[in-house]
């Protein structure tokens, strides 16, 4: 009876831990990334998520519908407010360098009224995160003007476009899948750093 039981036990362990493992996996991932990428990427949504919750047993849906009304009316904000970018610098160190040369460049930035120029960082052009996102955008239209914008643009733009077209077309952003985390948790991540990031350009 205790072999049964510990047996029982043990199945109903691996069971969660397999479970676990394999949730945070779509086709639009495997698609664009390694194994190793998804689970820096799958790294990069936890911390996102532990950064926004109240109540850290949360699950991502809820954290972020309790912040959305925030971003909505105050933009960038809360993201400022709620996120360390001490941690978040941690968080880079603790990814692959392949990941991150995936997702972001640094470009330069100038300070209009001194000159002086700044490291920043924007969307690697035509890395995974890019074809990625665009591979979203082909079943969905709003991620597809997203995508555009991204790429067009060069960086993820402060406007508050993202956040509103969540609130007026969630059917387009089911906060329950990793393809939509992925995307938020990128997105906002990048604003922080664009806005706490103090590094001058160094001329190579």
């Amino acid at each position: 009876m205790k072999n049964t039981l510990k047996f029982l036990t043990l199945l109903l362990a691996l069971t969660i831990n397999f479970s676990c493992a394999t949730k945070f996996s779509t086709p639009e991932l495997t698609n664009n990334f390694s194994k190793e990428q998804i689970k820096d990427l799958e790294k990069i949504t936890d911390f996102f998520k532990s950064q926004i919750c109240e109540n850290q047993n949360s699950d991502f849906k809820t954290c972020f519908t309790n912040i959305l009304p925030d971003l909505v009316e105050y933009g960038w904000q809360p993201i400022l407010e709620k996120v360390d970018f001490e941690k978040q610098k941690e968080l880079y160190s603790s990814i692959s360098k392949s990941t991150f040369n995936e997702i972001w460049d640094f470009c330069k930035s100038r300070n209009l009224k001194t000159g002086e120029e700044f490291k920043s960082t924007c969307s690697k052009y035509d890395g995974k995160y890019q074809k990625f996102v665009t591979e979203l955008g082909e079943k969905n239209p709003q991620i597809k003007e997203y995508a555009e914008k991204l790429i067009g643009a060069g960086d993820f733009s402060p406007a508050p476009w993202l956040q509103w077209n969540i609130v007026d077309n969630p059917k387009a952003f089911d906060l329950n899948d990793p393809n939509i985390q992925v995307l938020i948790s990128i997105h906002y991540l990048s604003q922080n750093d664009g806005q706490k990031r103090d590094e001058k350009w160094e001329t190579q």
